[in-house]
């Protein structure tokens, strides 16, 4: 509970901020130079603050989701909200501070974090915190690692034969995650992980790789990688 609450609260703080940001940017007592400053800081904020909280919520949050079935379309979901967000904040790039354009990709921007906010903090983290394996006080860490700018460890194995059968995509979508373009890991199971490549399939289309290195009787090894990004 400790650690669904850290979550919450870092993306109520965004929020905040955020709002007071559009707020001030948007005041029409402002003169054209202040109103400029304003304009500046909001974008400066949403580059730099906004969509790096979109990025580590999806590699930290949206990962683990995304390998369960009671979670998947709700991550697809929130990710075309990320999409929608990320897009007003390059309208709110490209507009003359003060134009009409800039007000509504801001309040737009405003309304679209919020929303997004909600449907984490009361549909989204309630369920992960339900999902087998999943621990959210590591996800809260490794969301203030990536925060900080410092990399998650990406070891080159990951060997779930030990681990109980429901607890296993989440760890190897979290694992897939953590990877940068190019990069990968070898997957070691004790059985054909045909399910786990078709979610692939539905989670991440033609974004990822896979090769068998081994195909059993008892374990079987497979590669999987982040494909890189094309030109």
């Amino acid at each position: 509970m400790v650690a669904q609450a850290g979550l919450r609260d870092r993306g109520d703080e965004l929020f905040s901020e955020l709002a007071a940001k559009v707020e001030l940017a948007t005041a029409l007592r402002l003169s054209s130079f202040d109103r400029e400053a304003a304009s500046t800081r909001l974008v400066t904020f949403c580059t730099e603050r906004v969509l790096s909280h979109l990025e580590v919520t999806d590699q930290v949050l949206y990962a683990v989701a995304a390998g369960a079935a009671e979670t998947r379309l709700l991550v697809r979901a929130l990710r075309i909200q990320h999409r929608m967000i990320a897009s007003e904040i390059e309208s709110l790039r490209r507009a003359d501070s003060g134009a009409e354009v800039m007000v509504a990709a801001a309040h737009a921007l405003l309304t679209l974090l919020e929303e997004c906010l909600q449907i984490e903090k009361l549909v989204l983290l309630p369920a992960i915190a339900t999902l087998p394996g999943v621990d959210l006080t590591s996800l809260m860490e490794d969301a203030e690692t990536l925060l900080r700018g410092g990399v998650l460890a990406r070891p080159e194995v990951l060997d779930v034969r030990e681990i109980p059968h429901g607890q296993r995509h989440p760890r190897i979508f979290a694992m897939y995650a953590r990877l940068a373009p190019g990069e990968s890991f070898v997957l070691v199971n004790n059985h054909d992980p045909k399910p786990l490549r078709r979610e692939f399939e539905a989670t991440y289309p033609e974004q990822f790789s896979w090769e068998y290195e081994q195909s059993g009787p008892t374990n079987w090894r497979v590669h999987i990688g982040r494909r890189p990004v094309r030109a």
